[in-house]
């Protein structure tokens, strides 16, 4: 049953591992597509009869698109995090 809308729907921030597995599912995705002109992409589209009328160009399109985005997301993410330490003097007096 679809959703009526998005008030019930919640989730956590994907991590880091999740979007290059995002990533890497899509590189599969375009490789397939253009290769021997399968369209890998359709089992991302609406299902019945409209749904199975597409094209490998607009496969492509949606692809890349897709790849852009989660590309950009995780290149959004801090490469590194800084932490600051505290230092104690342990030569008390001698």
């Amino acid at each position: 049953m679809d959703l009526p809308d998005l008030t019930g729907v919640s989730g956590n921030e994907l991590s880091d591992e999740q979007i290059r597995g995002i990533l890497a599912q899509i590189d599969l995705d375009l490789t397939n597509l253009v290769r021997d002109g399968k369209l890998a992409a359709l089992r991302y589209g609406v299902p019945g009869p409209a749904g199975m009328q597409t094209d490998r160009a607009a496969n492509l399109h949606a692809l890349l698109a897709a790849r852009d985005h989660y590309q950009q997301l995780l290149n959004s993410r801090p490469a590194w995090f800084i932490s600051q330490a505290q230092t104690c003097d342990h030569n008390h007096g001698t």
